[in-house]
């Protein structure tokens, strides 16, 4: 438990030097990949806004990559399990810090809903309120960026609208 907290202390404490690194984009890929369990190299990643909330999605970019598509389905159905109990600590292990919105998030009504899709799977985020639906648009927008810092979270995410 100390070992914990000692961890996730060092890791707020340096989230702002972490954000200006040259090197972020490729640490958060780094850490992402640890913490996912697959490769961000052999998969793809979309955090899309919608009118109620938003989706995490990730699939496998070779359909016939079984294991990949293990990988995906398990992490998903523990980030819906983590989110609907109000656990954010995966994304802080992946970023050094909290994304944005999730201050909102833990204190909302939110659903978090596990889908298989074809290569993949993704999170479906529904929110009860406006700003329930800001903070998981500010959380998406947050991830697009970290994920994708060649696009700004004020363009069209990968596979729908913002």
């Amino acid at each position: 438990m100390n070992a914990i907290i000692l961890t996730l202390t060092l890791m707020l404490l340096t989230a702002d030097t972490m954000k200006n690194c040259p090197m972020h984009a490729k640490h958060v890929a780094e850490r992402g990949d640890q913490v996912m369990g697959f490769s961000h190299d052999k998969t793809t990643h979309a955090f899309r806004a919608l009118d109620d909330g938003g989706v995490i999605e990730a699939r496998a970019v070779d359909a016939k990559d079984a294991e990949s598509i293990a990988a995906i389905r398990a992490h998903m159905k523990i980030i819906a399990k983590d989110f609907t109990a109000g656990n954010f600590e995966k994304p802080l292990e992946i970023h050094g810090r909290l994304p944005d919105g999730t201050d909102v998030m833990l204190k909302s009504a939110i659903d978090y809903k596990y889908e298989e899709i074809e290569s993949g799977a993704r999170v479906r985020i529904v929110a009860k309120d406006a700003r329930a639906i800001a903070a998981v648009h500010a959380f998406l927008d947050f991830q697009n960026v970290e994920h994708h810092p060649e696009r700004d979270a004020g363009h069209a995410h990968p596979g729908g609208e913002k």
